[in-house]
């Protein structure tokens, strides 16, 4: 079966790799391992996200050392899990991967659970996955020459017929007199190099010589793409060929999200929005990314056409403040209908305070931060715009409140708690707390005495004493 990507899932499975991604980010590794483990039950060909349950349960295991591979090997047969999942290897090798994960959920360094994984993904014509657990075990045992050979059937299976080559030439060197191991690598050599000049279909009768060199146009722009090379001439045959191809296959995202960014480079706002539309009428209009995404556009078509103005002009400063005001307005607007839309989605609560803030309106950007706070990634920044919003209203005291409870999460001494216990003493100073405000000056100078007019304030302050 054909390997899956992220892009192929269904909306609401994207969403959770999108959660189980950030709590790996998070370094909550068993809430990300669940979301992973959930995607590939019901969509096991999704290598990416295969790979990052790897590197999930790598970090929760930690890392493990050769003395604990040989245990684990030595142990692996006797498991009796394991031996439940050799017995499925052939006839449900879905069934032994998956026996495999859970294992590895526990014990990401387990031997006998990557040997099993390994073996059911080659069956199950994974053989990228395959290789991520071969590369362990060669590391552990390097001189077990089965382990090594399965690699390199792995990885030509993966298209990296490179690699294999040369861990066959390595093999054959150790191993001069074994035959498989020289018929494999000629083998290997010889389809390699029937698969670069494109000649392997023309052998077996399935091709020609016009799609040999169909697939030469077919790598250049492929690779014209992946140089994201932005030449007017290149992007317009690049559009050709993808506006060709969408009138085959109309409902394709890829293709869709492909003309809206090529547009998007030559500065097109409008055709980039109208394939932008296309997908959200294609999804349901229910792909937040995608909602931003369309809005960020907007917001660019307004910054191109403030770029457009001629500085010298005499209107020029009534045109841009015109500018800026309706793509404030917008800004705004567009937030505040995803947050109706989306109204759990903490970041866009964030975002949405940040645009009231920024227009003025701070009755409006408190409740908004305020909400933002629950989500793990901005406590910090919403707590620091509530304590801006606070100043503004002249509620001084709640601003310092607010700044002392950040402090309390804030570990070590970086620019931003500098600039939090900064604030915090100008606010104390703002209400006559001068010798509250003295003190986190000294914390500051202690470690920084160049830091804004910390060194003034506090010499200042010793010579008044003095």
């Amino acid at each position: 079966m054909p390997e899956k990507t992220l892009n192929d899932l269904p909306r609401e499975l994207r969403q959770l790799y999108t959660r189980g991604y950030d709590a790996l980010q998070r370094e909550n590794f068993d809430y990300a391992i669940e979301m992973f483990t959930t995607i590939l039950t019901k969509e096991p060909y999704v290598f990416e996200c295969r790979k990052s349950l790897r590197t999930a349960q790598t970090k929760k295991s930690g890392s493990g050392g050769g003395g604990f591979f040989k245990r684990a090997f030595s142990s692996a047969s006797s498991s009796p899990m394991i031996a439940k999942g050799q017995m499925a290897v052939r006839k449900s090798p879905l069934e032994a991967i998956q026996i495999a994960e859970q294992i590895l959920n526990t014990d990401a360094q387990n031997a006998g659970a990557h040997k099993l994984l390994a073996d059911a993904a080659l069956v199950a014509e994974m053989p990228r996955v395959a290789v991520m657990s071969l590369e362990i075990l060669v590391k552990a045992s390097p001189k077990d020459k089965e382990l090594s050979y399965k690699l390199a059937e792995a990885l030509a299976g993966s298209g990296e017929k490179t690699r294999a080559e040369t861990i066959l030439t390595a093999l054959q060197r150790e191993h001069p007199g074994d035959n498989a191991i020289f018929q494999k690598l000629k083998d290997l050599s010889a389809r390699k190099t029937l698969d670069e000049g494109g000649y392997g279909a023309l052998a077996s009768g399935t091709g020609s010589y016009r799609d040999i060199l169909k697939d030469k146009a077919e790598s250049v722009t492929l690779e014209q793409e992946k140089r994201q090379v932005k030449a007017e001439d290149v992007t317009e045959k690049l559009i050709l060929e993808k506006e060709a191809r969408l009138k085959t296959e109309p409902t394709n995202v890829k293709v869709l999200r492909d003309l809206g960014e090529l547009y998007l480079q030559k500065s097109d706002f409008d055709r980039a929005l109208g394939f932008f539309e296309k997908i959200a009428a294609t999804d349901g209009g229910n792909d937040s990314a995608l909602q931003k995404q369309m809005a960020e556009t907007r917001v660019r078509k307004f910054n191109h056409a403030l770029s457009q103005l001629d500085a010298n002009a005499v209107d020029y400063a009534e045109k841009a403040a015109q500018i800026k005001a309706e793509k404030q307005a917008f800004q705004v607007e567009e937030c505040r209908q995803r947050a109706e839309r989306y109204p759990t989605d903490l970041q866009i609560r964030f975002e949405l305070g940040q645009f009231y803030f920024d227009a003025g309106k701070i009755s409006e950007a408190i409740p908004e931060f305020q909400k933002a706070q629950n989500n793990p990634h901005r406590k910090v920044q919403s707590g620091i715009y509530l304590a801006k919003c606070f100043e503004k209203r002249g509620m001084n005291d709640m601003a310092a409140r607010k700044l002392q409870e950040i402090l309390k999460d804030k570990v070590g001494f970086d620019d931003e708690k500098k600039d939090l216990v900064y604030t915090l003493g100008c606010l104390q100073e703002k209400m006559n707390k001068r010798d509250e405000a003295i003190e986190q000056f000294k914390l500051i100078y202690e470690v920084d005495s160049s830091y804004k007019d910390v060194a003034k304030k506090v010499e200042d302050f010793y010579s008044g004493q003095a």
